[in-house]
């Protein structure tokens, strides 16, 4: 038989029996079980050791060590005892072993009580180790704050509440996961979001069956979206930044927050709310504009900027003398389309190698290894030195915007077109194009409902010059 299906049965032995088989008590060491007899009551506390702040553990005690104490006729009643002999602090009220298991496994501490009846306490005496909240190392500013979220879900709740203090900013708390349980908070300003939509999303959330969230936001992005990964496209957007977090809600957005991951999901997303930085409006109208302007020009040059040059190549007669520079002077002894490729591995490969370098080496690695790797490699004959400049270029290209899983689908489109233009000429330069195309038009985001090139497809004037241009902010 199942305990976790059963509620309690009133009776106190056999209640708190059942319990701690379930919390299997006595076969790790940091779930702590106490029992306390003041006068004729009794009560039975489970806890995690490491995830309750222990004075607030030895108040809750001596709250129900004082109870017999008086010799007062005791409170039999869960609510009303929880109200007038425990000490300030959440309190909720339980009456099955699913619920109360998940509590204490979550931090809180049960507290069975012979004068509870069918019902037992759930006390939040919580603290969970979490570290300072600091810049993120992906998304850095020139001005603006220098906070970001952490692995606490309530600290980064209240990061964005710092931000956005009205009572129609919303907050629901779900548990995702069989088996890790994992608290996930649903945020939105009501008024300004869909109320369809935050309610379609929420049912979602709270309806996904799977085992953990082990892996935080990408975890769920792929129990919320379990069909057409094959599209590079990402699917979601996230933010380590409290402002952006705050003003995709003050926009209309809904933002969601797991436990343990300090990365906000936003909804709902298109391809150009990539291109979108916290910078842009941290200047003034005009350089904003220039900012974002110059992002889009060098990032949609990533994906053309190879497959033009084989395609130049390929027509070398038809250039004229003042275009002569781009015709290699040294080629090498591989074909320039071997070369380019082997060369957009060895990019990622230097990448995986400096995650992996301690910190003391990275920097110095990374930097002297990639150019000691260029320069034999252009000394032996692989690699041409117009090679190492186009890639060098389309490698810091990559960075002018933030997403990883951006970077690496107009990377896998690259590697597409320029294979495609290799072996077909103009025809294939066209053809890459228009499969990348295809890919964003058919792409499906987590949400579904808007289209990923919105305001494009469909067509809204304004706000693609919101997105495209940085307006003057109207209140």
């Amino acid at each position: 038989m199942d305990v976790r299906a059963e509620s309690l049965t009133g009776e106190y032995e056999e209640d708190t029996a059942r319990f701690a088989a379930l919390l299997r008590d006595g076969e790790s060491f940091d779930l702590c079980s106490r029992e306390l007899t003041p006068g004729k009551i009794r009560f039975r506390l489970w806890t995690l050791e490491g995830l309750t702040r222990p004075e607030s553990f030895d108040k809750l005690v001596s709250a129900l060590e004082s109870c017999g104490a008086s010799g007062a006729e005791p409170v039999r009643d869960a609510a009303r005892f929880a109200g007038t002999a425990l000490p300030a602090g959440q309190v909720k009220i339980l009456s099955d072993f699913d619920a109360l298991a998940a509590a204490v496994l979550s931090g809180c501490t049960a507290v069975f009580s012979d004068l509870f009846g069918r019902d037992a306490l759930a006390v939040d005496l919580r603290s969970y180790p979490v570290r300072d909240s600091e810049e993120p190392e992906n998304d850095k500013v020139m001005r603006g704050s220098r906070d970001g979220f952490v692995e606490n879900i309530l600290t980064n709740v209240s990061l964005i509440r710092r931000r956005i203090r009205t009572p129609a900013l919303l907050a629901k708390r779900l548990a995702v996961g069989e088996s890790t349980r994992t608290d996930v908070a649903v945020l939105w300003v009501e008024g300004r979001a869909d109320a369809a939509y935050v309610r379609d999303l929420t049912e979602r959330i709270a309806s996904l069956r799977t085992d953990s969230l082990v892996l935080g936001h990408q975890s769920m992005a792929e129990a919320l979206q379990p069909r057409g990964w094959l599209n590079p496209f990402p699917k979601l957007r996230t933010t380590e930044r409290p402002d952006t977090a705050a003003a995709a809600l003050l926009e209309g957005g809904v933002i969601v927050l797991c436990d343990n991951s300090p990365e906000a999901m936003l909804f709902p997303v298109t391809l150009f709310h990539f291109l979108q930085e916290t910078d842009d409006f941290c200047f003034s109208p005009l350089t904003g504009t220039y900012l974002r302007l110059l992002r889009h020009l060098i990032f949609w040059l990533t994906m053309i900027v190879t497959p033009l040059w084989i395609l130049v190549l390929n027509h070398a007669d038809l250039l004229p003398d003042m275009l002569g520079f781009l015709i290699p002077h040294d080629p090498g002894d591989l074909p320039i389309l071997v070369q380019l490729i082997v060369t957009e591995f060895a990019l990622d490969g230097l990448k995986l190698a400096s995650l992996n370098t301690p910190d003391v080496l990275a920097s110095s690695l990374s930097v002297v290894g990639g150019l000691l790797l260029g320069d034999f490699a252009v000394t032996v004959g692989w690699l041409s030195p117009d090679v190492i400049l186009y890639m060098a270029f389309v490698a810091i290209a990559n960075f002018t915007q933030s997403s990883y899983e951006l970077g690496y689908t107009f990377k896998f489109l690259r590697i597409l077109t320029l294979l495609l233009t290799a072996a077909f000429d103009w025809a294939g330069l066209l053809a890459g194009i228009a499969v990348g195309v295809l890919f964003a038009v058919f792409n499906r985001t987590v949400d579904g409902r808007r289209r990923y090139l919105w305001p494009l497809i469909p067509f809204d004037g304004n706000a693609a010059a919101r997105l495209i241009l940085r307006l003057k902010k109207q209140d």
